[in-house]
């Protein structure tokens, strides 16, 4: 059963508007994501907190178009993609090498244990990128994969290139059994420049900023992951004297871009010696990354488009 108080975001001001800030709770989202792959376990963790953090952090941008986290690196787990699109939809997949994660887990004897995604990443960057269509500016942000988990990764980023003092914090549940579910969370708050801010006169802004970043870090995983509270519910119970808005809510579903006709064009443009390579029984099939369908395509098909 969907529960409306998951798969959604809601922004927030506070303070009179000196402080502003996201939640983000997946549901039903990440386990049609999930479904769609055979991931291991570890591997599946990696992707549910990367999706919950890719939608925190497109929910802070303005944008038409699409917002995509991804991840490069040398561990295990050597790829994460993560594609957000300003009206909700989401779609993830993940590139890793089932041997590699197998030898490192028994390296570290935490073989098919749920571990920090840095620990499965290994060395490489993680970047965010905006593309609103042609004949606009791509936007990119990059930073290195270090820290002791995703959380600090990402807040290595808005330290180093935003320059926004910002609280991260990434809530993850690993099901317990087949009839328990994934769930991912983020909760994202940042200092407004002091232009913007409108706190209260006589009242410190680092102090209020401290008192505001320590009631966020008093939000406990079973709070965020209670089916019965909503996003509001959460806030109100946080921030309820901070003159909290809420200033807008916003609901995500999966949904895969894929298509026949842009896989015909894409094995289309191939040499011809590519593809006759590439047939089997002059047939060639093709499995979308993000939600798995196939697709086979004659290679006479091909040939003549």
């Amino acid at each position: 059963m969907i529960n409306k108080n998951f798969d959604t975001c809601a922004s927030f001001h506070i303070d009179n508007g000196a402080f502003m800030g996201r939640i983000v709770r997946l549901e039903e989202t990440l386990n049609v994501i999930l479904g769609k792959h055979c991931y291991p376990k570890p591997v599946s963790a990696v992707v549910a907190e990367s999706t919950a953090l890719g939608a925190l952090l497109a929910s802070a941008l303005k944008y038409e178009g699409l917002f995509t986290l991804q991840t490069q690196s040398n561990g295990p787990v050597s790829m994460i993609v993560v594609d957000i699109t300003s009206d909700g939809t989401i779609r993830a997949c993940a590139k890793f090498d089932e041997e590699h994660l197998k030898k490192a887990q028994e390296l570290r004897k935490t073989e098919g244990m749920v571990e920090p995604a840095p620990h499965l990443m290994g060395e490489g960057h993680l970047a965010f990128t905006v593309d609103q269509g042609a004949g606009t500016n791509l936007y990119q942000g990059i930073v290195d994969l270090q820290g002791k988990n995703l959380t600090e990764c990402a807040l290595r980023y808005f330290k180093q290139s935003e320059q926004i003092e910002t609280y991260l914090k990434l809530f993850l549940h690993v099901p317990a059994d087949d009839n328990d579910d994934w769930k991912a969370a983020g909760v994202m708050l940042q200092k407004l420049p002091s232009t913007g801010g409108k706190i209260e006169t006589g009242t410190d802004l680092d102090e209020a900023w401290n008192e505001a970043v320590t009631f966020m870090q008093s939000l406990r995983e079973e709070e965020v992951f209670d089916p019965a509270l909503s996003n509001e519910d959460i806030l109100h119970r946080l921030y309820h004297s901070n003159s909290l808005t809420i200033t807008r809510t916003k609901e995500y579903r999966f949904g895969c871009r894929c298509s026949r006709e842009k896989l015909l064009n894409t094995l289309s443009s191939f040499k011809p010696e590519d593809i006759e390579s590439l047939s089997e029984k002059n047939q060639i099939a093709a499995t979308c990354s993000f939600c798995s369908e196939k697709y086979l395509f004659d290679k006479g098909e091909l040939l003549k488009h």
